[in-house]
């Protein structure tokens, strides 16, 4: 079940995204950025949602919003216990989908070039590299999807 998140899944969206980057922080040398934004004001401006499983718990969340006439998938992340079982996949279709009834062509999103499990999933997803740059310190790949 995805559904929008609320201020009580906080402290339980923080806890994935700690869980679910950590083990990049020795590989780029810093807390990735999803390890350190702002979930309370993501939650109030409506951009995050969380999937759960039958019992109600976290099993991950989606942040995206629309920016320069796409969709801006900003995170994504799978507590590590669910991941392998098509949680984030889920959480992307989710993103399309949404922007696809918000009248939005395209998907638009980022990931550190150190991240090379992501980089896959993207490129299998259909997303295409747009490009390459470093920004706030870290070496980020820049991805698009057409919804078209």
């Amino acid at each position: 079940m995805i559904r929008q998140a609320v201020t009580e899944d906080v402290s339980e969206i923080r806890d994935c995204a700690v869980k679910a980057y950590r083990r990049y922080v020795s590989l780029i040398g810093q807390k990735p950025a999803p390890m350190i934004a702002d979930f309370a004001k993501q939650i109030a401006d409506g951009s995050v949602y969380v999937a759960a499983d039958g019992d109600g718990i976290l099993q991950g969340f989606i942040v995206f919003y629309p920016e320069n006439g796409s969709i801006f998938l900003e995170n994504v992340a799978v507590m590590p216990h669910a991941a392998g079982h098509g949680i984030g996949k889920s959480l992307i279709f989710f993103c399309e989908d949404q922007a696809r009834q918000l009248g939005f062509n395209a998907v638009t999103l980022y990931t550190n070039e150190k991240m090379i499990e992501n980089i896959l999933i993207y490129l299998k997803l259909g997303y295409v590299e747009t490009g390459r740059r470093t920004e706030h310190g870290f070496k980020r790949i820049f991805f698009e999807k057409s919804l078209l």
